[in-house]
């Protein structure tokens, strides 16, 4: 009798199993997978020091279609490759821009022309109005993990006598207003000073153009200002890299 029910039942015994593995498989398989995102990455990145950051700049060309990228000064600790995303704002259009993954770095400087527009089969559209975007830099390790993360943005200016960045803490009064220029944090200091790093106060801010102009550096707060321009002095004037230091009076 009992074989007799165990062979009456045993399909809806199978069909339950059966069941009972699909659902379990189901939830399984809508379980999410455990994703490395760029947060979980920038967990653990280093702080580096005002010395260790490299030194960005980007200068337009004279028809404003290029933005000449330099990075020098590239000593990050542990750091082989360099990731970075290059970003600009387009009146009435999404944003536009370009990138560059895996460079080494080991020569200690990168540069690279940045197209302030498009290229197919030779030919070329340039994006007009172009003031501002944003540029990022990824560091890397020997197995491709990322060391630390550093961000600047940019302010393209012409026919203003009036340069400034983004974050307005810095201006640059022009005497001749003719050109295009570029107004940014440089992030990193170039090499050459004498006076103390940790009395920095504000920048480092560069002024950048294939044009010559002349000027004045301004300030939101009161110090000694210091220019780059191939040598450090004391100065707020000319086109160059400036800081802004705690007054020593």
């Amino acid at each position: 009798m009992k074989i007799v029910l165990l062979k009456k039942y045993l399909p809806f015994i199978i069909l339950g199993l059966g069941v009972l593995v699909f659902v379990v498989a189901f939830f399984i398989m809508r379980r999410p997978a455990k994703v490395v995102t760029e947060e979980d990455e920038e967990g653990n990145l280093i702080e580096l020091k005002l010395e260790e950051i490299p030194v960005v700049s980007l200068t337009p060309t004279t028809d404003g279609h290029y933005l000449n990228l330099k990075i020098e000064k590239i000593k990050v600790p542990k750091a082989v490759t360099m990731d970075f995303q290059f970003l600009y704002d387009v009146p009435d259009k999404v944003q536009q821009g370009s990138s560059g993954d895996d460079i080494d770095i080991s020569s200690g400087s990168f540069e690279s022309e940045l197209l302030l527009g498009s290229e197919s089969a030779g030919k070329f559209r340039y994006d007009e109005g172009v003031e501002k975007g944003v540029l990022t830099l990824w560091f890397r390790d020997s197995d491709k993990k990322l060391v630390t993360k550093l961000e600047t943005e940019f302010h393209m200016q012409s026919d203003s006598d009036i340069l400034s960045s983004n974050d307005e803490i810095f201006k640059f009064e022009l005497e001749k207003s003719k050109g295009i220029y570029v107004v940014m944090n440089t992030l990193g200091l170039p090499d050459g000073y004498e006076f103390d790093i940790n009395s920095v106060k504000s920048g480092p801010y560069g002024v950048f153009s294939e044009s010559t102009g002349d000027g004045n550096a301004v300030f939101t707060d009161a110090g000694d200002y210091y220019k780059f321009d191939g040598n450090w002095g004391k100065s707020d004037s000319g086109m160059g890299i400036f800081v802004l230091l705690k007054s020593s009076e």
